[in-house]
């Protein structure tokens, strides 16, 4: 394969959908599917096959406002549909060139305004398990541009002057993780892609996957280049079967187009992809603990160093980035480093992609500029709380993160600014609680998960955070004393210290976090033995005491 190869590709896709008037987009995630998207896409075939217009009706991956689907994009014109069924299908084909479908059409125009869309620019244009579609859209281009005109180190170079930091949570510099394995010696390296999504609420990468699999090929591949490695492997949760099979398929596709395999491109860099499948642990989402399962072993963490850039699977130098991060890397090749550095804050650059869940209008995918401010994500994007209720908080990064009260929507999100806040960026979970949420219930919700998804290898984390369950419980039920708010706090302080990974070490986050911002909260449950929120069930204490 070559850039000129690439380009007639392109052109030919171009031309070929070109012949046809209208595109009429249909989003397949899984969000639409499990509403009849599938339906609904045989019916807008057969609509257009009656009609004798020329149209091109394609699936696509997630469009973004989860909560509006199924959705349907008409193009040129972008008209967006929302709520479509089969029923719709003539409707919508006879409107071609007319009118909008009355009651469908869709503005969300501030909803799309805000966003800055690099990881999701794919998004609902291209048909996932169709190759030519993501080389019409410069795909593979920044692949056979690294192979073919810069040095590895040029790529490392370009990675590093762009800031892109790890999406999956730590944020650690991307670039010089790449320039250590770079450096590490052997000649057997190893490039692999993390896409163990275990968040409650979380579904970035899975849409990733889903809806844009050989953006991720493509990444890796770059990055297999630029540190020297010839194998890699997507570590995807078994409980992403839709994932798994577009994965599956661009890998035979790209495969077939020699983007993957021996001698890429003609040159003597070889690099092939497997899959492996995770039960799904939450602790995989660990480095060591998803170096382990790949090797056939249990998903637990061990101490580091030697980190895995340097001691990695079966003891060799081992690139471990997200899907995100991968995401990113062709649109950075292609545009430059300075390009995305110049994109959100002084910190923290380029753009984050967030599921945006919880009691919100607009549930569902966004991506912003880094720096945006948190109110412009829930008021502007999200449309805001509904039903007459009012904002009480914000909890990002997942179980390992924190609640960010409602006075605080002027926070602009990077990284730096919510670890201040007392909570983290994590993979990109942000879930949006109203007035009916009672803050302590939400601190014993994450920490009964981070309790059952405990490896049990270190006494902190196994021992802890069941006592930090066990206390929280006590408070919700009004039986807690002002002793055991104590405890719970001095346990905090220990499980976060002395725990061994990343998951107990953070654990306590939820609850340090609302004991912070909504102390008065757990103050009612324990000294009046009442929940404000009308959440916990306190009656059988009440009674006791009557």
């Amino acid at each position: 394969m070559t850039i000129e190869e690439l380009e007639q590709i392109a052109k030919s896709v171009l031309q070929e959908n070109a012949k046809c008037d209208y595109e009429v987009n249909v989003c397949m995630d899984l969000a639409c599917a499990s509403q009849g998207a599938d339906l609904l896409r045989e019916a807008l075939v057969k609509a257009t096959e009656a009609s004798g217009k020329k149209v091109l009706v394609r699936r696509t991956g997630c469009m973004g406002p989860c909560s509006s689907g199924p959705l349907v994009r008409v193009d040129p014109e972008e008209i967006l549909y929302r709520r479509v069924n089969a029923g719709h299908a003539d409707a919508i084909v006879n409107s071609l060139g007319k009118e909008p479908v009355a009651g469908l059409q869709c503005d969300l125009s501030e909803h799309f305004d805000k966003q800055v869309r690099v990881v999701l620019e794919n998004a609902g244009h291209i048909d996932p398990e169709k190759i030519d579609d993501y080389i019409s859209r410069d795909g593979y281009k920044a692949l056979l541009t690294a192979l073919t005109e810069m040095t590895p180190n040029g790529v490392i170079h370009r990675i590093t002057e762009s800031g892109l930091r790890g999406r999956g949570g730590g944020g650690y510099p991307t670039g010089l993780k790449w320039g250590t394995v770079a450096k590490a010696g052997g000649d057997v390296k190893y490039v692999v892609c993390n896409g163990d999504e275990g968040d409650p609420g979380a579904f970035m990468d899975r849409s990733v996957m889903e809806g844009d699999p050989h953006r991720i090929i493509e990444g890796m591949t770059i990055a297999a280049y630029a540190v020297g490695a010839s194998k890699g492997f997507i570590y995807v949760r078994a409980e992403y079967p839709v994932a798994v099979s577009r994965l599956t398929t661009a890998l035979r596709e790209a495969r077939r187009r020699g983007l993957l395999g021996n001698n890429l491109c003609g040159t003597t860099f070889s690099f092939d992809v497997e899959i492996r499948l995770g039960a799904g642990a939450f602790v995989c989402g660990e480095e060591t603990a998803l170096i382990a399962s790949i090797e056939g072993r249990r998903g637990t963490p061990k101490p580091r160093p030697p980190y895995p850039a340097v001691s990695g699977l079966w003891g060799k130098p081992t690139l471990i980035n997200n899907v995100e991060t991968y995401a990113n890397i062709a649109p950075i090749v292609r545009n430059g480093g300075k390009w995305f550095f110049n994109m959100g804050s002084e910190r923290s650059k380029g753009t984050k992609v967030f599921a945006l869940t919880g009691k919100i209008t607009n549930t569902g995918l966004v991506e912003v500029p880094m720096g945006i401010k948190l109110w412009e994500i829930i008021d502007v994007i999200g449309g805001g709380v509904p039903g007459g209720h009012k904002l009480k908080a914000i909890q990002t990064g997942g179980p390992s993160g924190g609640c960010i009260p409602a006075d605080m929507m002027g926070l602009g999100v990077s990284y730096d600014a919510l670890m201040a806040a007392g909570s983290i960026m994590g993979s990109g979970g942000m879930i949006v609680m109203d007035d009916t949420s009672c803050m302590v219930n939400v601190a014993r919700f994450f920490i009964e998960f981070c309790m059952t998804e405990s490896c049990g290898k270190c006494i902190p984390c196994r021992a802890g955070t069941a006592q930090m369950y066990t206390l929280l419980t006590r408070i919700c039920e009004g039986t807690a004393t002002m002793d055991d708010l104590s405890l719970l706090e001095d346990l905090c302080s220990t499980v976060k210290e002395a725990s061994l990974c990343g998951l107990g070490q953070t654990a306590p986050n939820p609850v340090l976090s609302t004991l912070k911002y909504f102390r008065n909260e757990y103050m009612e449950h324990i000294e009046h033995k009442r929940c404000p929120a009308g959440v916990c069930n306190m009656k059988a204490h009440v009674e006791a005491l009557a």
